[in-house]
């Protein structure tokens, strides 16, 4: 993928936006287990990063899907998973469907402001029985005159406990389980709500919210697009999410190999740097290589998906390897601190629980490897088995 002057300037932008307004309070943040979500959002709604692939009309600046991918790398920069995802969440995963779909009166009411900043957005797909599975969801939304009527809950909601507003998967009928689901802008101040804040082993600064819904009132005009496509749309969006994913890891694994060998090549054992020793620098080198192959392999994806591909299999790699490789590379440098690597507050202690995550968030590995199974069955050339 070519690098336009535009790229290389977004990516300075965002990455100057995390040396000032998020690093230096990292450490506050992941102890108070959440960050100002409206305050860091509003700021970047002003620097115009909240909506950079949606329309104009509704304050975007309506680019490719290429500056987003610049800007997931970007955020990689962070000092932390949490901050990034959250800002995921309201870039690329709870408002696609509803600056894709939803009528011209909920974008301007809901879009608009979240694309500014002045509205925090979350995701309402999972649930406790139903992850990766979408469509086991069981919250259901019963048509009641002009309203709809929600019940049931969701859970792991990324920025859900201070979200103004939930694109919200629900069952709107009995039929089948790939057409009965419907997506709904849901205000999070309605009525039967209960939020409640869950307790997680890393990405600590995000706020991760289990939602109830008892007997919640909704206008019908709040649905997205036609009602019993939920799953399709949902499912349309998973390549942009997964691409966004793997783009947002490249540069925190990058940083962490980069703290890892300046750590080596100071700390001294048995009269020479950890770095002298071959095992250590060879197997840095050997993770670098892999930061890059994950690169490359989503470089491509995101040059093909902007030219108009299909890239559903592409995608499903780059999640998965990036998924693996966050784990293995937090790992390998965290072998190679000591004792300093299993203190709670170091950086690359920090990347190990953050990062284990990305095995699961947005389709498990094992989900990720039966996509690529089925799709390497219907490449051209291949016999089916």
């Amino acid at each position: 993928m070519e690098f336009t002057p535009e790229h290389r300037q977004l990516d300075e932008t965002v990455t100057r936006f995390i040396e000032k307004e998020v690093n230096p309070f990292v450490d506050d943040w992941e102890k108070a287990e959440e960050f100002p979500s409206h305050a860091v959002f509003k700021k970047l709604g002003d620097l115009g990063l909240l909506g950079l692939k949606y329309p104009v009309a509704y304050g975007g600046s309506e680019l490719d899907f290429s500056y987003s991918m610049v800007m997931a790398e970007a955020l990689g920069s962070c000092a932390c998973g949490g901050v990034p995802m959250a800002i995921g969440v309201q870039t690329d995963m709870a408002t696609p469907a509803l600056a894709r779909f939803g009528s011209d009166e909920l974008r301007e009411q809901w879009l608009r402001p979240t694309i500014a900043g002045d509205m925090v957005a979350c995701l309402g797909v999972s649930e406790p029985g139903a992850g990766s599975d979408v469509s086991a969801a069981k919250t259901t939304a019963r048509t009641e005159g002009g309203d709809y009527i929600i019940n049931g809950s969701k859970m792991w909601i990324t920025n859900g406990l201070k979200a103004d507003w939930c694109c919200l998967l629900a069952n709107t009928d009995d039929g089948p389980a790939h057409r009965n689901k419907s997506l709904i802008v849901l205000p999070m101040d309605a009525a039967g709500i209960t939020r409640q804040k869950i307790q997680k082993i890393g990405m600590h600064s995000s706020d991760t919210a289990l939602l109830y819904f008892d007997n919640v009132r909704v206008p019908r005009r709040n649905l997205i697009g036609q009602e019993g496509q939920g799953f399709t749309y949902q499912m349309l969006q998973f390549q942009e999410e997964r691409l966004w994913g793997a783009a947002a890891n490249l540069r925190a694994l990058d940083r962490l190999i980069d703290l890892t060998i300046d750590y080596t090549r100071e700390r001294k054992a048995f009269g020479q740097s950890i770095l002298d020793n071959q095992v250590v620098h060879f197997r840095l080198a050997e993770l670098r290589t892999e930061v890059e192959a994950l690169r490359a392999l989503t470089y491509r994806a995101v040059e093909m998906y902007v030219g108009g591909q299909d890239v559903t299999r592409l995608a499903s790699m780059a999640k998965l390897k990036a998924g693996r490789l966050s784990r293995e590379v937090a790992d390998g440098c965290l072998q190679y601190w000591g004792g300093m690597g299993f203190t709670a507050d170091n950086p690359v202690s920090r990347a190990y629980r953050d990062g284990r995550l990305n095995s699961i968030g947005g389709g498990a590995d094992e989900v990720m490897l039966g996509i690529i199974c089925k799709l390497e069955d219907t490449l051209p050339g291949r016999k089916r088995s």
